[in-house]
């Protein structure tokens, strides 16, 4: 059973189709770690031309839902619960293995070091429990309070 469901994830960061990556989060302990999943279906818009006759899932975009994932486990702790996050760098992201459709990703989070309202956290990308990606994104929260209006998509006013 999902700890939060795609409403729910929405409900958090601002992120939405085609640019949502995460389906739902499975675990999560606020302040420590987050496991979410992404199902990658041949329908995902990138595989048009992230190649034809051979569709892979872009590197960019994995590290993308790392991001997405890595917001959720943030904004959950209390200090920044209304707040939005972003990140700011990306550091040793190693690319171990192809990402493709039928695919179940998941998105592994755990909190590094945090400092006021920046900090890292260390992420992983696994499918059938191997590795697919890993990275130590940096973030920085935004100090003002995320309006309701902000976090609705044109389509949701």
């Amino acid at each position: 059973m999902a700890v939060l469901t795609t409403t729910e994830i929405m409900d958090l960061i601002p992120n939405r189709y085609p640019i949502l990556y995460m389906d739902y989060v499975d675990e999560m302990v606020p302040g420590e770690s987050l496991i979410a999943t992404k199902n990658v279906t041949i329908n995902e818009q990138f595989f048009q031309g992230h190649f034809p006759g051979n569709p892979v899932m872009p590197g960019v975009l994995i590290i993308e839902s790392l991001a997405q994932a890595a917001s959720i486990l943030i904004l959950s702790s209390p200090q920044f619960v209304g707040k939005t996050a972003y990140m700011t760098g990306i550091d040793n992201a190693k690319f171990k293995r192809m990402v493709k459709p039928g695919d179940v990703l998941k998105l592994h989070v755990e909190f590094g070091n945090l400092r006021e309202n920046m900090g890292t956290v260390n992420v992983k990308a696994m499918v059938d429990g191997k590795l697919a990606t890993s990275a130590e994104l940096m973030f920085v929260v935004s100090p003002e309070e995320k309006s309701a209006d902000n976090a609705k998509s044109e389509t949701e006013k």
